[in-house]
Parts: C-alpha cells; sequence; structure tokens
C-alpha cells in the first residue's frame, strides 16, 4: 500500500450524533487550552526557579513537552473533525501514527527513568548528583527519545504495508496502528504478534523497572527511623504514582489486548485516557501533590506580577 493507490482515510470518530459536533468540539478544545498552559507554565517553573534545578524536575520538564506534544498529535485533528472533515490524506495519516507511536514510547521509557531517580534520589541521597549527573540525565532522555523513535517507525513501516482492498474507513478518531488491522483484508497474524510484542516490550518493561525501583524505595523508607522522613520520602512519589498508574493502567489494556475486527468503543475510550487526559492533569497533580513544585510556581507567578 502506498500513497499513489491510497489517497485518504474516512474516520468514524468519536461520535456519529451531528447534536454532539459543537459539544465536542468545545469541550476538546477546552482540554486541549488547558493542557498547552498548564505545560507550559510547568516548564517555565522547572527552568526559571534555581530551587529546582533537580534531576526530578529536568525529567519533569522534559514530562511537560511530552505532554504538550501529545495532545498536540490527537486534539488539533479532533476538532477539525468535528467541525470541518473527518477525511485525512494517506501522508497526514502516516505523520500522525508515527508521532502518537513516538512521543508515545518515549513518555513510557521517560515514566520508567523517572521511578529509578526517585529510587536514586531516597536510597543514595549523599551520591544523587554524582549518580544522577547532568550528563546522565541528557543521556535518558536522548534513548528514551531513539528508543521511541526505532520502535514507531517499525511500527509505521509494517502497518502501512497491510492491504486494504477499498476500505479506507477507520473506526477510531485518528490514525491508530491498530485501526488499520481491523479494516485489512489481509493475513494480519505476523503485525499482531508483533503488536504484542512491541506492548509487552515498550509498557512491560518499564513497568518492571517502575515496580522494582519502587520495591526498593518502600524497604529503605520503611528503614528510616523518622517520621518526617518516611512522610517526606513518600511525598516525593505520590506525584508520579499517580501519573504512573493513570497512564499504564489505559497503555497495557490497548497494547495486550488482542485486536479484534469487531468495532470496539472500548479502545477509543482507554486511548482518551491514555493520550488527551493525562496530558491535561500531570501539571495539576504535580503542583497539587508536590509543595516545592507549589511554592515554586507561587514564586514565578509573583515574579512576573512585580514586572
Amino acid at each position: 500500500m502506498n500513497e499513489s493507490s491510497v489517497e485518504e482515510f474516512f474516520f468514524v470518530g468519536l461520535s456519529e450524533d451531528p447534536n454532539m459536533q459543537v459539544f465536542f468540539f468545545l469541550l476538546f478544545l477546552l482540554i486541549y487550552i488547558v493542557t498547552v498552559i498548564g505545560n507550559i507554565f510547568m516548564i517555565t517553573v522547572c527552568i526559571h526557579e534555581p530551587r529546582i534545578h533537580t534531576p526530578m524536575y529536568f525529567f519533569l520538564a522534559n514530562l511537560s513537552f511530552i505532554d504538550i506534544c501529545y495532545s498536540s498529535v490527537f486534539v488539533p485533528n479532533l476538532l477539525n473533525q468535528f467541525i470541518v472533515s473527518r477525511r485525512i490524506t494517506f501522508s497526514r495519516c502516516a505523520v500522525q501514527m508515527y508521532s502518537y507511536l513516538l512521543v508515545g514510547f518515549t513518555e513510557s521509557m521517560l515514566l520508567a527513568v523517572m521511578a529509578y531517580d526517585r529510587y536514586i534520589a531516597i536510597s543514595f541521597p549523599l551520591r544523587y548528583t554524582v549518580i544522577i549527573s547532568k550528563s546522565v540525565c541528557k543521556t535518558f532522555i536522548v534513548c528514551s527519545w531513539l528508543t521511541g523513535n526505532m520502535v514507531a517507525l517499525l511500527t509505521v513501516v509494517f502497518t502501512l504495508q497491510l492491504p486494504l482492498c477499498g476500505n479506507y474507513v477507520i473506526d477510531h478518531f485518528f490514525c491508530e496502528a491498530k485501526a488499520f488491522v481491523k479494516i485489512s483484508c489481509g493475513d494480519t497474524s505476523i503485525l499482531q504478534i508483533m503488536f504484542f510484542n512491541v506492548g509487552v516490550f515498550v509498557i512491560l518493561t518499564p513497568t518492571l523497572i517502575i515496580l522494582i525501583s519502587y520495591i526498593r524505595i518502600i524497604i529503605t523508607i520503611m528503614k528510616m527511623s523518622s517520621p518526617q522522613g518516611q512522610h517526606k520520602a513518600f511525598s516525593t512519589c505520590a506525584s508520579h504514582l499517580t501519573v504512573v498508574s493513570m497512564v499504564y493502567g489505559s497503555a497495557m489494556f490497548l497494547s495486550l489486548k488482542p485486536v479484534s475486527k469487531k468495532a470496539d468503543n472500548q479502545d477509543k475510550t482507554a486511548t482518551f485516557f491514555y493520550t488527551v487526559m493525562p496530558a491535561m492533569l500531570n501539571p495539576m497533580i504535580y503542583s497539587l501533590r508536590n509543595k516545592e513544585v507549589t511554592m515554586a510556581m507561587k514564586k514565578v507567578i509573583k515574579r512576573n506580577i512585580h514586572h
């Protein structure tokens, strides 16, 4: 399948009810505005507040950047579907598929890196800045993006080779790889095996890193004699655990669930909670559950008001 044989696709979308289009447009426009403003503000705080120039907030700023990218892959296209057209060209569809896979896989790796960072900070506080140095932080970020790029490229190349036999209606609200399996008229067994293996690598591997990191964190915290120290250690992990639970629950459902030829609204719902919602909620979660971020935000706001 190439661009000469396929010119465009048509999305079924979130809802086929014409009366709901304006409501969904306004809802997702609000979500997108809140997401972009919240994450830009989080990045600004992490960059301009010297007190939080630590690896944890360096990773948090990168997570906010990824969330902006993630939301930008989905929401503008959704807004276009609600008001203008549900059609998308082959080239735009390929770019969208690659972009969401790249950003999604990169975020998955970054969340694992953030768990490892918390483990080192709590278990080896005196050696923390040596183990998680600036060069190590940058290496983690580059490796996360490179891994995401490699997996995304392979998935897109294999997916866009599927024979469609004239069926160009995608039962989703974006160019999701598994949606192509549903409309393919050829043998998709090998591709489904690849999807499952990719899911195991990209979801279960980081999950294992996160689980091991937090098991060791809990063991370290239990050995602390000070209740205040225990509470502080738990509080630094609470935000990350909340985000991980929200992202990985839906991601596991999507990645490890067998592909069915039948339309399944569960996939759309899970995708929404895996992509759009975390991107909007992450700044709120980290600011509400982290005193350092809250204080830094107040300083940045006061500084801008005075200027």
